[in-house]
């Protein structure tokens, strides 16, 4: 079974940066369409960047020109640089496939104080 791992959130001031980093397991990572998930508290669970698995990329519109959304098919993974954080980015941050295949991960907190 698939196991995905987020990885890289916590505490930082708006203005600053994190990357965060999704380690999968037990299947064939570079035939999917990846994505990065956020849910703040108290809200849905939303898309905010994906990558295809040609390569391409789409955002929404809350992050774009601030997140970039990267994979390494050779080490199973995608990544999450996010720039220019605002307070409003605070929330738990997931990868899963796009469309939603995979069991869900423990996600990683990322708080944006301001």
């Amino acid at each position: 079974q698939v196991q995905l791992v987020e990885s890289g959130g916590g505490l930082v001031q708006a203005g600053g940066s994190l990357r965060l980093s999704c380690a999968t397991s037990g299947s064939i990572f570079g035939i999917y369409h990846m994505g990065w998930y956020r849910q703040a508290p108290g809200k849905q669970r939303d898309l905010v960047a994906r990558i295809a698995s040609g390569g391409g990329t789409n955002y929404a519109d809350s992050v774009k020109g601030r997140f970039t959304i990267s994979r390494d098919n050779a080490k199973n993974t995608v990544y999450l640089q996010m720039n220019s954080l605002k307070p409003e980015d605070t929330a738990v941050y997931y990868c899963n496939t796009d469309p939603i295949l995979w069991p869900w991960g423990k996600g990683t907190l990322v708080t944006v104080s301001s």
